[in-house]
């Protein structure tokens, strides 16, 4: 049954591609229930009869599931199924409509298999699959800021690629092979070859690079800012989180050994992305622009917290240990959160492109009146992505900032608080801008965005809103939700 999230979207795409003009006219629609009925299965996964696939049983490929993964599949369904409707609300009736299908398609293809495989080299490729398709959407339109975020991006992608490479080939010669359970039993001997941890921490940066973390962070603004508005919503919602975010978060559970000096190395870069993004967002003019640092910044969570858990997994003190379990639980919950909450911030910002003309906020001003839907929503979107209760982001970043406090990590909690009151200041100045005050004359004609939008908009608001609502509930959804071994 795993297959079916790899074969469906591959198959559609064949058949939109089909010699037949008329197939082109189903791109569209067919990408979008894709989409749509991915995010209802993966809810329906623990349901479902375990059944091997042709890719299980003839080519011997590998595939399984982990929570971590069903929450990485259910965000690629909704915000692939969002970013398919902004799309449609943009491009109209564009030619190059079926173009964008395919590419999205092709793109669910590449983050379903990274999702699903269990092997480092299987990761790698599928993850090769969803740069090569983030390249060519990001340059979609054509023009020339378009083509430069596309080139920053795919010469950065390049170096982490070349990183990740040579690193998956030490690690088959040393470990003979790049199975998670085989590098996790070389790395956990105690005379591991200074070799394999030589090329696991070169895949480890290679995962900064493509997730976009500071330092390694100069291809994301303008990769996010300059792709089509339906992009920018896939990139930010899923595509960089796959790419970066999810491979790390399966490392530390399920490869790297548990090692203090590790773990604080990682923390130390969360850190430091969540202070680059908030600084620079500061400063931002550009809505997209704001938005991408905030992501840097947000993304900088999960990475503290997966350090968190790797520095004390190892620990004699169960309380550590607890803790430690806590912070990935946060870390994954945050990943999910901030799926939704910045794919609705940057459906907002296409909104409000799409009818003003510009996402330059000193061009701006007076727009919540205007378009009351959008406006709402991004406030949601906003208060949510600054850890403001009962919406979602404040739960996950109160796990976090918990666990890092009964940690012994006093500072970098403090931190995490400063970092979303910062996160909150910047969002709420962003508001202002673009949404309060008066109206400037040429924005009098202005109205609500079409229907796409509006849809899109009320999707993941009302997903914001709800999780933040059951929280407790799917805190006792423990074992759909988090992984087995986190004992919460």
């Amino acid at each position: 049954m795993l297959d079916l999230f790899i074969l469906a979207p591959l198959a559609c795409l064949i058949l939109i591609n089909l010699p037949p003009v008329g197939s082109r006219r189903l791109a569209l629609p067919l990408a979008m229930v894709l989409a749509g009925v991915q995010a209802i299965a993966v809810l329906c996964l623990p349901y479902m009869p375990r059944l091997d696939g042709p890719l299980t049983s003839f080519f011997n490929f590998g595939l399984q599931i982990t929570p971590l993964g069903r929450m990485l599949l259910l965000a690629v369904g909704l915000v692939a199924f969002v970013s398919l409707l902004v799309g449609q609300a943009s491009l109209g009736q564009d030619r190059r409509l079926w173009q964008f299908a395919s590419m999205m398609l092709l793109a669910i293809t590449g983050m379903n298999g990274a999702v699903l495989v269990s092997d480092l080299f299987s990761l790698y490729v599928f993850m090769e699959v969803l740069a090569v398709c983030s390249f060519i959407l990001i340059a979609f339109n054509r023009d020339p800021l378009a083509l430069e975020g596309a080139f920053k991006y795919v010469i950065l992608s390049a170096v982490a690629s070349v990183l990740m490479l040579g690193s998956l080939s030490l690690m088959l010669l040393v470990a003979g092979s790049t199975g998670f359970a085989a590098l996790k039993a070389a790395l956990a001997a105690g005379s591991a070859s200074p070799l394999l941890k030589l090329a696991m921490a070169g895949f480890v940066c290679g995962l900064f690079i493509k997730g976009g973390l500071a330092p390694f962070h100069a291809w994301l603004p303008g990769a996010y800012s300059s792709a089509p508005a339906a992009v920018s919503v896939l990139l930010a919602g899923v595509g960089t989180k796959v790419s970066g975010l999810y491979a790390l978060l399966r490392l530390a559970m399920d490869v790297l050994p548990p090692s203090a000096a590790l773990g604080q190395a990682v923390m130390v870069v969360g850190a430091f992305s969540m202070v680059v993004g908030a600084v620079a967002a500061l400063v931002q003019k550009d809505i997209k622009r704001l938005l991408a640092y905030s992501s840097i910044s947000q993304m900088g969570y999960v990475v503290l917290a997966a350090g968190c858990f790797l520095a004390d997994a190892g620990s004699a003190d169960w309380r550590l240990v607890a803790a430690g379990e806590l912070a990935m639980a946060g870390a994954i919950f945050h990943l999910f959160n901030h799926s939704v909450f910045k794919s609705l911030l940057f459906v907002n910002s296409a909104a409000v492109e799409r009818q003003a003309g510009t996402t330059d906020m000193q061009l701006l001003g007076g727009l919540g009146s205007r378009m009351p839907v959008t406006g709402a929503t991004s406030v949601i979107a906003a208060l949510s992505t600054a850890g403001v209760p009962p919406l979602a982001g404040f739960w996950s970043k109160l796990v976090i900032i918990l666990a890092l406090w009964q940690s012994g990590m006093q500072a970098y909690a403090l931190l995490a608080v400063a970092v979303s009151v910062a996160t909150l200041g910047y969002l709420l100045l962003m508001q202002r801008r673009v949404f309060f005050g008066r109206t400037a004359p040429n924005l009098q004609g202005v109205r609500e965005g079409s229907e796409g939008y509006v849809v899109a908009e009320l999707i993941l608001a009302t997903v914001t809103v709800l999780v933040g609502l059951a929280f407790p509930l799917l805190m006792h959804l423990g074992s759909f939700l988090l992984p087995a071994n986190l004992n919460l």
